[in-house]
């Protein structure tokens, strides 16, 4: 068996917290590991961790990188240039797999930001499903519903069994909160929780029948040698899901009853309700202060929150962005998302602080042709070797030892030292010793984004 975990996606119904360049897969919300590694150790219980195979875009490539390695010393992950949604990803993969191994295996196909924690039942539940992907079906899990949830999609069976599951009768998009009623009450209707097992070559069989342009562009794609996914290629396929592509067309879907605790942590509802409780039905997360509230969850990134008397609230705090809304609202953080995206509002894209494989900034001050950060680099790592070609900027050592790399020469500035880094020229901040470093950088220049880095030399692989 082979795993495919989906890590792309921007987490918007989890904003402020979950932003655009880290998004909630990548965010530790509960526990000590985020949901990505949690979703790769569960995997790892299924089959070896050199057959799990991540997919990200671009843009999270080395965190998801830094954040698997930690597990395991060399995490296959491809990378896509472009966000094409699920159907493109899972063809390609599929392709891949097929190509790369010249076998023909069952690949298990999961989203990375669910909460399970009943381990043992998940893996029952797989070995069910693998037994019928092995006879040519497209298996799809579904989760009895325990409430009228409207942000999932639902799945009804037939009463036609196959081996310990059934026949799919039709999929049906988020209901509104009646229909939903009704289905909670149907036996025949189940939660699609977006997880998928089927053999490589039935998933590219019916995606030749079902989606033709997706087929016909895997013919472009040569991973005998490379696995590169080039641009003009993968931009070539439509975006669409899985489902719209394949399962709500197929004949040969089948669903198996997915028997562990479950949850997509798709939104702060679903927060609220997998975390502990105090006797008034509150989740209180961070700093926070109450008087009388009940059945609200408070969360405190950085600051104090007090909050009184309130009820089915949601509150949650950031650096630079406060949530505040009803509980059964919090399918509709989606809109303040979108809205920011179409303003240019960074807010929707990345956080103040932002965490890095070799610690991480905060942005202390923006205006017209500046940008102030305070810079940590943890002890034993270092920035790539970089340059810039629209910014200038000056380095203040607040604390620790830093070694610069400037222009082929190495300096070792202590605290209270200060260092040019004009505009192109080749740099490179280090910390070789135990303690850390903290450093005040000031960035002149008509450009400043993320995206006007070269690099030259990096120990997280990100050249």
């Amino acid at each position: 068996m082979f795993g495919l975990i989906l890590a792309g996606g921007s987490g918007s119904r989890l904003w402020p917290l979950s932003r655009e360049l880290y998004p909630k897969q990548l965010i530790n919300i509960q526990n000590t590991e985020s949901l990505l590694q949690a979703t790769f150790e569960r995997l790892e219980k299924c089959m070896p961790a050199s057959n799990i195979i991540s997919m990200t875009g671009v843009k999270h490539f080395s965190n998801v990188r830094y954040q698997l390695s930690k597990l395991y010393e060399k995490p296959l992950i491809l990378s896509e240039p472009i966000s094409k949604n699920t159907a493109p990803a899972i063809a390609l993969a599929s392709k891949y797999i097929m190509e790369k191994y010249n076998i023909d295996p069952v690949i298990l196909t999961v989203p990375s930001d669910h909460l399970i924690n009943n381990v043992a039942n998940f893996i029952k539940s797989v070995r069910d499903g693998e037994k019928i992907a092995d006879k040519g079906y497209i298996v799809t899990f579904g989760v009895k519903p325990s409430y009228a949830e409207t942000g999932y999609g639902y799945i009804k069976i037939t009463d036609t069994p196959v081996e310990n599951g059934f026949k799919v009768h039709k999929f049906i998009e988020k209901p509104d909160g009646e229909l939903a009623e009704k289905y909670v009450k149907d036996e025949n209707y189940f939660w699609n929780s977006g997880i998928f097992m089927f053999k490589a070559s039935v998933m590219l069989e019916e995606l030749a029948k079902y989606s033709p342009q997706i087929y016909s562009a895997l013919s472009t794609f040569d991973f005998t040698n490379s696995d590169e996914i080039p641009f003009t290629k993968y931009d070539s396929m439509p975006a669409i899901s899985i489902d719209y592509a394949v399962m709500e067309k197929s004949d040969k879907i089948a669903l198996i009853k997915l028997e562990c605790d479950w949850k997509d942590l798709g939104s702060w509802k679903s927060v609220y309700d997998v975390s502990e409780k105090d006797k008034d039905g509150n989740v209180k997360i961070g700093h926070i202060l109450d008087e009388g509230s009940k059945n609200s969850l408070m969360y405190s990134s950085s600051k104090l929150v007090a909050t009184i008397g309130l009820e089915n609230t949601v509150i949650v705090e950031t650096e630079d962005a406060i949530l505040a809304c009803k509980a059964d609202k919090t399918q509709d953080v989606k809109k303040i998302f979108d809205t920011l995206k179409k303003q240019n509002d960074n807010t929707h894209l990345v956080h103040k602080t932002v965490y890095r494989p070799w610690g991480y900034y905060t942005v202390l001050a923006q205006g017209n042709g500046f940008l102030t950060k305070m810079i940590q680099v943890n002890s034993g790592q270092k920035l790539s070797v970089q340059s810039h070609n629209h910014r200038s900027e000056h380095w203040v050592i607040l604390e620790g030892t830093a070694k610069v790399i400037l222009e082929g020469k190495e300096l070792i500035l202590s605290p209270g030292h200060s260092i040019d880094i004009p505009v192109k020229a080749i740099h490179s901040l280090q910390n070789p010793y135990e303690n850390v470093v903290k450093v005040i950088e000031v960035q002149k220049g008509d450009l400043l984004i993320e995206e006007d880095i070269i690099r030259y030399e990096d120990m997280y692989g990100r050249v």
